[in-house]
């Protein structure tokens, strides 16, 4: 059975937060997600991680600039873990549209943060699709 592409990016988002919290390496969570029925461990699941991991200072950076007046590191970390994978996808996946990125994005923060993480996170995303807009322009 073919995995959707929603469970893949859960289960990214999840393994980014996770991350978020431990020093252990990538290769050591993905491991330990072995044990968890809930998320799926697909290639496109290691490799959607792996890219948020590599790319994680720019990705960081892009947050800051559009999140005028909150500091990275005031930012919940539920909300970095899916701001990360959003501008990853929008970025560096050709097959993930702007818009479907920023609205998974707002589902999977509807789903498990804050409703004021929402607007927030649909805020930082709005103005990071806008710009996006007139580069492409």
């Amino acid at each position: 059975m073919a995995v959707k592409r929603r469970d893949v990016r859960e289960s990214a988002f999840i393994l980014s937060f996770e991350m978020l919290f431990r020093d252990d390496s990538i290769d050591e969570i993905f491991e330990a997600a072995k044990m968890i029925d809930d998320i799926v461990l697909t290639d496109d699941v290691r490799a959607l991680v792996s890219g948020i991991m590599e790319k994680q200072n720019e990705l960081d950076a892009m947050i800051s600039k559009y999140s005028r007046n909150r500091a990275i590191v005031r930012i919940p970390r539920i909300n970095v873990a899916v701001l990360r994978l959003a501008i990853y996808e929008a970025l560096y996946d050709e097959k993930v549209p702007v818009n479907v990125a920023i609205s998974e994005a707002v589902k999977l923060t509807e789903k498990y943060a804050q409703d004021a993480d929402v607007s927030f996170v649909n805020g930082v995303l709005g103005a990071f699709s806008r710009e996006l807009g007139k580069e492409n322009a």
